[in-house]
Parts: C-alpha cells; structure tokens; sequence
C-alpha cells in the first residue's frame, strides 16, 4: 500500500475525521499493511499494546478466554474498524485477542505516533469514547442475553445484531457480507458448536436463513426477532 492509499483510507475512518491532510499523511507514511491468514492472531491477550489497528479487507474478531478457557467473543470487526487504540493510548497490555476469522489485511501504527497524534487532537479520543460506547452496550446487550435467554432467542439475537449493523439487502433478504462460522456464533453466544449447527440447520429447514456459497442469508427478520424476544416460559 502507498502512502496515498493509506492516507486515503485513514481519512475514510470516523476516528480520525478533521485530521489534517498533512499529518494524515505523516502518520500514513509510517503505517504497516500486515496480512493474516483465517484464524491467525493478530495480537494476543496480555501483550504490550505496541500497535494501534484498523481492519482494511476481511474480518478480525476480539475474544477473551473465560475462566474454563473457553473463548468468548466480543466483537467482530469489519473494513475500517479500530482496535487495540485504548490498550496503546493508556499504555496497558491488550485486554483481549484479535483473531482474523478469514483472510484479512490489518493496518497497524506504532504506538507512539498515535499517542502523540492524541495529543495535537483529543477529538481522536472523543471518537473512540464514543465507538467504545457503542460496543459496550452491545456487549452489554450480550452478557444479559447470556445470563437469561434461551440458546435460540440468544443465537437469533446475534445474528440479528450482524445484520443490522452489516447486512447487505438483496431480492431474497439481507446476507451477511462474510463467511460466519457456526463455532463463531457458538462463541458469540455462548453454547456448544454442536448446538448451534443444530438449531440453524433446523432454521434452514424452517426457511429462516439460507446459505449462500457460505454466507447466512436472513430473508425473514420479524421471524427472527419473534425467537429473540423469547423467554424460558
């Protein structure tokens, strides 16, 4: 990737909107594309936050290990989404893992350039309060589900939440732009892989979702959100 290139997508991502050009550019000039393979680590849980990263092609999803070393994830990540810019600006370890889910290409900055970027313009850190408010209730929205619904209701919920944050409208429904695999959802939601191939394979029976050369299709969204809002009774 060019400098050019990297200016141009960095000036694409809400976090550094009111930049100026030339320190989009500076900060570009110093910036390293990297490529994963589907399931390598960009960073694990516990290392120095040495990288500032933003997804350029393809899906990285955030994961933490629970006490029973089960892996839950936290967020799924698409093209032009941040991640680890907290862990690097407060100068801790990362949190959390970052696994790319398929091929993906991940920008990555140094952690100083950024720091003192943060520094010239605190509205960089405003707009990563805000994205980390918005993902804080998501994951809120998670962890309730977790403690209190059903598998199905949780595992509807989630892909309703993919959906309309990514879903692509077409003739037969809105379809996930990536290949979601059923241990992904597992892990999202927190059941067992075998639960969760069991209740979309009798969705797809039910004409709930399609799949379509690997990407979940959802053509009937009220449906969906009826088994969402279910309880035990």
């Amino acid at each position: 990737m060019t400098t050019e290139e990297a200016s141009a997508f960095l000036r694409g991502c809400a976090v550094f909107a009111g930049i100026p050009a030339r320190e989009l550019s500076a900060l570009a000039a110093g910036a390293h594309e990297h490529s994963y393979r589907g399931r390598e680590y960009v960073f694990m849980e516990g290392e120095p936050a040495e990288w500032f990263c933003l997804v350029r092609t393809g899906r990285v999803k955030i994961v933490r290990a629970s006490r029973g070393g089960k892996e839950v994830v936290l967020e799924l990540l698409g093209p032009g989404e941040p991640f680890g810019g907290v862990a690097v600006i407060e100068r801790r370890p990362y949190p959390a893992s970052a696994q790319a889910t398929e091929p993906s290409v991940v920008l990555k900055i140094a952690r100083e350039p950024i720091v003192a970027l943060t520094e010239r313009h605190p509205g960089i850190i405003r707009e990563m309060a805000l994205m980390i408010g918005r993902r804080l209730r998501a994951a809120h929205d998670s962890v309730r589900s977790l403690a209190a619904d059903p598998v199905e209701a949780r595992l509807a919920a989630a892909l309703l939440r993919l959906a309309e944050r990514d879903g692509q409208r077409g003739p037969r429904g809105l379809t996930l732009p990536y290949h979601l695999t059923r241990q992904s959802l597992a892990d999202m939601t927190g059941t067992t892989v075998e639960t969760a191939i069991r209740i979309v394979r009798r969705w797809q029976k039910d004409r709930l979702v399609r799949d379509a050369g690997g990407r979940l299709v959802l053509p009937d969204l009220d449906a969906l959100r009826v088994i969402a809002e279910r309880d035990e009774g």
